[in-house]
């Protein structure tokens, strides 16, 4: 049913390219992500990049002032402390802010240590993984766990880790950049949150929650 699924999302959305990103720089717009829509967390990132040289400013500025340079994507002094931390603790390690080391590891050792941050979850590592070093990580955001749920792809009480190890498992590797995309496409044009357009929708036949309003 996987490659059913796959096959209509990629027949209305399209087959989705994307360009690779530096991780760190992926870390950072994914964290700014977390709390608000796409629009403002590029803004945020825009905003960052414009006021800041280099990641270097960012950890080495006042917390106040990196606040300030996000606060027009709707964030504010939390994310800029989970920034912060993130980068100061980076460079401890390290000795320098670069996360490109990453794809010498394997998948799971790349997770674990994205997630041995504060405020770096399941979801978070696996976009940094997925766009940045196109490993195998299928990232499930609200969207694709809204629409597993519905589809019967993912149990109704499942957790995120959960979620993400059994759409892992669902989906060939070489889709995983396609389904995530299209899914969220579909989320936000058809399998909305409330009212979810079903009679519009290509993988109604594959729905169980279509199926259970016959």
């Amino acid at each position: 049913m996987i490659s059913q699924i796959i096959t209509e999302l990629e027949r209305v959305y399209g087959i989705p390219r994307v360009e690779r990103s530096n991780p760190l720089d992926e870390l950072i717009l994914t964290i700014l992500s977390q709390n608000t829509n796409d629009a403002n967390s590029e803004r945020a990132m825009a905003n960052l990049t414009q006021r800041f040289p280099s990641w270097e400013a960012v950890m080495r500025a006042r917390k106040r002032t990196v606040a300030q340079a996000i606060r027009t994507g709707g964030l504010g002094n939390i994310t800029a402390d989970r920034i912060q931390k993130i980068l100061k603790e980076l460079y401890r390690k390290h000795g320098r802010l670069d996360l490109r080391f990453l794809k010498k590891l394997s998948v799971e050792e790349a997770k674990q240590y994205l997630q041995s941050f504060k405020g770096v979850g399941p979801k978070t590592a696996a976009c940094v993984l997925l766009f940045s070093c196109r490993a195998s990580a299928f990232p499930v955001d609200t969207h694709i766990h809204r629409i597993g749920r519905r589809m019967g792809l993912l149990p109704h009480d499942v957790s995120d880790e959960k979620a993400h190890e059994i759409m892992e498992k669902l989906v060939p590797p070489e889709k995983y950049l396609s389904l995530h995309i299209n899914l969220i496409r579909h989320g936000r044009a058809t399998c909305r949150p409330q009212k979810p357009q079903c009679q519009a929708c290509c993988v109604a036949d594959y729905c169980a929650y279509f199926k259970s309003l016959l």
